[in-house]
């Protein structure tokens, strides 16, 4: 790819990511693309479709969930470095807007993205449990399914979410002992 078209394919992406954030996944592809500084058929270059956009919005938000995730793996406290990973999950479960749906992610990539996902939690989580900081008995299956839960009940009240997910987190973390 050259150049330019590398730098409006990655100016269209960043711009995807904020809109989907805001408005869903029924984001305008013309507000995109007024956004990004580009017209409508540089957009349609890069991506064919809605969907072709979402799956690209879907997957760089992933991979920065599990960049985060392996940035956290030699965090002083594995408890801390759960807890702050967890937060950057519900951001993305709320920013994520209908992606999930507009996708039909049941399909191969979305069982691609769902692992990438579990595994990148289940180190921490093991981590976290190796350093007696987090309940042997939680499993990151249950977390994220909170998690998730926490992002859809709180869609647009993020204080709520951090709230409600301080509750989770208190239920997970073993008490540190007192010296």
């Amino acid at each position: 790819m050259r150049a330019d078209a590398r730098r409006n394919y990655e100016r269209l992406l960043a711009t995807s990511v904020e809109v989907v954030a805001e408005q869903g996944a029924d984001a305008s592809l013309e507000e995109i693309a007024r956004r990004a500084g580009v017209g409508s058929a540089t957009l349609h270059r890069h991506f064919p479709g809605r969907a072709a956009l979402l799956e690209a919005v879907f997957r760089e938000r992933v991979e920065n969930l599990c960049t985060l995730a392996a940035e956290l793996a030699t965090a002083p406290s594995p408890g801390d470095a759960l807890v702050t990973w967890l937060r950057a999950v519900v951001a993305h479960a709320s920013a994520a807007r209908g992606l999930g749906a507009a996708l039909l992610l049941g399909a191969k990539e979305g069982r691609e993205y769902h692992a990438k996902i579990l595994d990148a939690g289940h180190r921490l989580l093991a981590r976290a449990q190796q350093a007696g900081e987090a309940n042997e008995a939680t499993g990151i299956d249950d977390l994220l399914l909170l998690v998730n839960a926490i992002s859809l009940a709180t869609e647009d009240d993020a204080d709520r979410a951090d709230a409600l997910l301080t509750l989770v987190v208190a239920g997970v973390r073993r008490p540190k002992p007192v010296r």
